[in-house]
């Protein structure tokens, strides 16, 4: 087969990311066509012509009306992708989209539906199922090596806020931020949340509320009632000024299984003074650039071998519902709320 043609849908941090892997760490692929609506005044017209992607344009339907457009990869702003992602289904088109779906469950809803019926593959961007420490978490789990899990928890800290006019159209933290984690919960517990409590504060920053129209935290906490049995946790920070902070642990009857964060290195210098270590990478481009890379290769395996997509459409609306949840727990003080189906 010739090689996968895509349009990108969003020339932002993300899209560039996916764009410069797709032309120089993944092959089989190529992009031959971009939208933006920003696209000149964020200077996004000109990187594209730099990678040799001319074919650009301020109205996403330019990409998708494209014949020559096999896969359409939506990583424009949160509040888009579902109307996106529709679009392209209709239009035969595969689908990669950035999480989340769409906060609004019906619409997801309609969304798989509409896969179902056209056939196309559709993948969710939760990259951290491809990471290597997660997934070597989540095999250990697999294989029955600490036997039935007990007790899951998963520690994800930014290392600085994104600004406020980004969380007014992102959903609020359990939609943008903790949606990741809510899958990696769901990843290395092998069953869904039932039910969630959540709590959180501003404070990273006081006014975070006023200054971005929702209202949203910037430190969190969630505690899970599996089906299976077990409890998770998940901690979120908006701030950790070491840098990018990314860890999981599985407890269970028989052991443990938890990683560390990547380092640039793993040295380690001790003097009178103390011992001195290298702090956490400081970002996900730098942490989870591999994983962006291997969830495209088997989202490319799963359309020319014709096979299922490893993080699918139903991966998509589980974490929303559990992240509705938690945002109606968090706004009600705490209280225990039970995950729809």
């Amino acid at each position: 087969m010739a090689n996968l043609r895509f349009g990108v849908v969003g020339c932002g941090r993300i899209g560039k990311l996916h764009i410069n892997n797709l032309l120089n760490n993944i092959e089989g692929a190529e992009v031959i066509a971009a939208a933006d609506p920003m696209l000149d005044k964020s200077g996004a017209r000109e990187w594209l012509a730099q990678r040799g992607i001319t074919n650009a344009s301020t109205n996403y339907m330019d990409v998708i009306n494209n014949p020559d457009v096999d896969v359409v990869m939506v990583c424009s702003s949160t509040d888009t992708h579902c109307e996106v992602s529709m679009e392209a289904v209709k239009a035969g088109k595969h689908v990669f989209c950035e999480k989340p779906i769409d906060y609004d469950i019906a619409k997801i809803k309609a969304l798989l539906a509409l896969v179902e019926e056209k056939g196309v593959k559709f993948q969710v961007g939760f990259n951290r199922r491809f990471d290597h420490n997660h997934k070597a978490v989540a095999d250990a789990v697999k294989a029955g090596k600490i036997g039935n899990p007990h007790y899951i928890n998963v520690s994800s800290r930014d290392p600085e806020p994104p600004p406020a006019s980004y969380v007014a159209v992102s959903g609020g933290i359990f939609y943008d931020m903790m949606i990741h984690d809510f899958d990696m919960v769901r990843y290395l517990s092998g069953s869904e949340a039932v039910e969630i409590s959540a709590v959180g504060s501003c404070l990273v920053n006081p006014n975070l509320q006023e200054e971005s129209g929702i209202p949203d935290v910037d430190t969190a906490v969630v505690t899970m009632k599996l089906a299976n049995g077990a409890i998770a946790t998940i901690n979120n920070s908006r701030q950790a000024v070491y840098g990018y902070d990314q860890r999981v642990e599985v407890f269970g009857s028989k052991g443990m299984a938890a990683d560390q964060n990547d380092l640039n290195s793993t040295a380690t210098i001790t003097t009178v003074d103390g011992a001195l270590s290298e702090k956490p990478k400081w970002f996900f481009l730098e942490r989870y650039n591999d994983a962006f890379i291997e969830q495209i290769k088997f989202f490319i395996d799963s359309i020319v071998n014709d096979k299922p997509t490893v993080v699918g459409a139903y991966d998509g609306l589980r974490p929303v519902l559990m992240a509705a949840a938690a945002t109606e727990s968090c706004r009600n003080g705490g209280v225990w709320v039970k995950v729809a189906e």
